[in-house]
């Protein structure tokens, strides 16, 4: 038989829901599709991946029949299982979507999607269309049937088993499709199973039993209920703080603790634009923010698993760092550009792997010498005598090069600046060495180590402060703004009310909020190294801004600019890393697990939570 059904290309990137077992995840658009899906972890090649090809990259669609239409979805309670309403002239039903959770934890995956079509009235019938496309859509698989309602899926290392409640049929050599018909009350699985090609080559797999799938998707309800109800926070605005603390959840790598930056590489930070980047991987600054946030609202499993990870994953030379790595402590993430694909929108290249791994952005220094200070001071856990001889050596590293100029937090990739950002983060490296070394009477050079400070601070209120508009800038002797600056006080530098920081935050604002949200930088006042053209507004930073004004006491200022950010969710919950206002568009890799971060951290500073140190 011949495939001849088609869908309207591209949904919007905000349309789409995540579903994760915290190893594999997957984004569903609003009609029930599944366009992106990497197995057996997020920085897999996906197997479906139309979501940056259309026509190459693969998916596992929805085609509803006799007029039925999506009309709605939800995230079933406080859980990452998705459900999404089908409704015509003939009836009503629910696509429930999600992996499957082990009762016994997240550590130990089925590497199973299930999706479960259960009418609610009356009579539905729609077609899946299954079409896997392993390695980012450059294989098409060979499909073995196992039985009439069992095919294997097998291509290069990468395999999936699929199983249907009625007959899967073959529409040409390499796609797939299953009717499914439900009146109130029936059911109908599709199951995705993630195997390697030797174990589906040698196996005889049974047919998945109905029952079994059924009672998985209740484990897995109640998995995620369970992990929810931990949370601390009980006021009106749980709801959004929840749904927050889940998506970092499911971006989290269990094996490893790892929390991914986002599940999706390649979405355009301006659609048809070239600032397309992978983002599957993990950044030791986000360690900070998750510390933070995840701990205050009583994930600390998570917030010490995501600590640990970044421990390990950096412990070793001060001089050998990193700012980032893959989910399980990799170090090599080559960035490449595939070719064969078209882009989002045509946005192009779409790249895998991230060349930012090999640049020096010193921030990064500071981040982990405040993650230890922070774990020692709240946990009473003083490094030991092995991981205190790193730490000594980064605050060394921060003594000698924080007169060199870096890449900055937005990991540019024109010429290195003199980032204000980057030489604060410095200063806190020392300062939290020296902190470290007084209270728990950890040996290193504390004088030199005093003078290296004092001396830094004096240059940076010298050459990274205008002292004409009394606001700290972007770089050094520029009189450019950049959001980032609104993290100053979180590094205990200059206090949240301090007058210079206070005409900093107006000064951010004036330069650089459009339409109630901030950009992260004006693109004309710094070389990128990529195209100057109009990028979103980074959500992130507004949430940024709303913590300031919290901690400056001006709440309904800090109140606005929190809801002018929280609005650019989409109906699920799900934040972008950027947004346009005027089109109304989510831009970048998504969801985006630091605008989750910031605006949980937002959230507990408009809560009154005490202050960081």
């Amino acid at each position: 038989m011949t495939e001849t059904w088609t869908e309207q290309p591209y949904p919007p990137i905000k349309e789409y829901g995540l579903i994760s077992d915290c190893h594999s995840m997957a984004l569903i658009s609003s009609g029930g599709s599944i366009d992106w899906c990497c197995m057996p972890r997020i920085d897999s090649g996906s197997c479906f991946g139309r979501i940056l090809d259309w026509h190459k990259g693969g998916m596992c669609a929805i085609e509803a029949r006799h007029g039925a239409r999506p009309s709605g979805r939800r995230y079933m309670g406080e859980t990452m299982v998705l459900e999404t309403i089908f409704s015509g002239p003939r009836g009503s039903a629910r696509l429930i979507d999600c992996f499957t959770m082990h009762h016994g934890g997240a550590d130990a995956p089925h590497q199973e999607l299930i999706r479960v079509l259960e009418g609610v009235e009356g009579e539905v019938a729609l077609r899946f269309h299954i079409h896997p496309r392993f390695d980012y859509g450059a294989l098409r698989p060979w499909l073995r049937r196992i039985n009439p309602h069992m095919v294997a899926a097998i291509g290069g290392d990468d395999g999936l088993l699929i199983s249907f409640d009625g007959d899967l049929v073959a529409a040409g050599h390499h796609e797939l499709y299953g009717e499914a018909r439900v009146t109130e009350g029936q059911r109908s699985r599709l199951v995705i199973r993630y195997r390697r090609p030797e174990v589906l080559d040698r196996s005889h797999p049974a047919q998945v039993a109905p029952e079994l799938v059924d009672r998985r998707l209740e484990e897995t309800i109640k998995w995620w209920e369970d992990w929810s109800s931990q949370a601390t926070d009980h006021g009106p605005e749980r709801a959004a703080t929840i749904r927050s603390a889940l998506v970092l959840k499911a971006l989290t790598n269990a094996p490893t603790g790892a929390i991914a930056a986002a599940p999706t590489t390649s979405l355009p930070e301006r659609v048809g634009g070239d600032r397309n980047w992978d983002y599957r991987y993990t950044w030791i600054r986000d360690s900070s923010f998750a510390l933070r946030a995840l701990g205050e609202l009583g994930f600390l499993r998570e917030a010490d698993g995501f600590r640990r990870f970044i421990q390990r994953s950096s412990a070793g030379s001060g001089q050998d760092l990193q700012i980032m790595y893959g989910l399980g402590g990799e170090r090599r993430l080559t960035e490449i550009e595939l070719t064969h694909l078209e882009g989002y929108r045509g946005s192009k290249p779409v790249r895998i792997g991230n060349g930012a791994s090999e640049q020096i952005q010193l921030d990064a220094l500071g981040e982990l010498l405040n993650l230890s200070w922070v774990w020692h001071r709240h946990h009473q856990k003083t490094p030991d005598a092995d991981y205190w001889r790193f730490l000594r050596d980064l605050v060394e590293v921060a003594c000698a090069r924080w007169r060199d100029p870096d890449r900055g937090i937005w990991e540019i990739r024109g010429e290195p600046q003199h980032f204000v950002h980057s030489k604060v983060m410095c200063w806190m490296a020392i300062d939290r060495g020296l902190a470290l070394a007084r209270d728990a009477g950890l040996h290193c050079p504390l004088n030199q180590w005093e003078k290296e400070a004092d001396e830094l601070r004096r240059t940076i209120e010298e050459h990274g402060y205008d002292q004409k508009r009394g606001v700290f800038t972007q770089a050094f002797d520029s009189p450019a703004m950049d959001s980032v600056l609104l993290l100053l006080p979180t590094t205990g530098f200059i206090d949240y009310r301090d007058e210079r920081m206070m005409r900093t935050v107006d000064a951010i604002r004036e330069d650089l909020e459009e339409d109630g949200l901030l950009l992260r930088y004006r693109p004309d006042q710094i070389d990128d190294g990529v195209s100057a053209e109009r990028e979103g507004q980074f959500l992130a930073c507004t949430f940024w801004l709303s913590e300031c004004l919290a901690r400056q006491g001006r709440m309904n200022e800090a109140r606005r600019a929190f809801n002018h950010a929280s609005r650019t969710a989409n109906d699920l919950g799900l934040l972008a890393e950027e947004y346009d206002p005027k089109s109304h568009q989510a831009l970048g890799n998504f969801p985006q697990g630091l605008s989750h971060l910031s605006h949980l951290a937002a959230r507990l500073a408009l809560a009154g939570a005490p202050l960081p140190d």
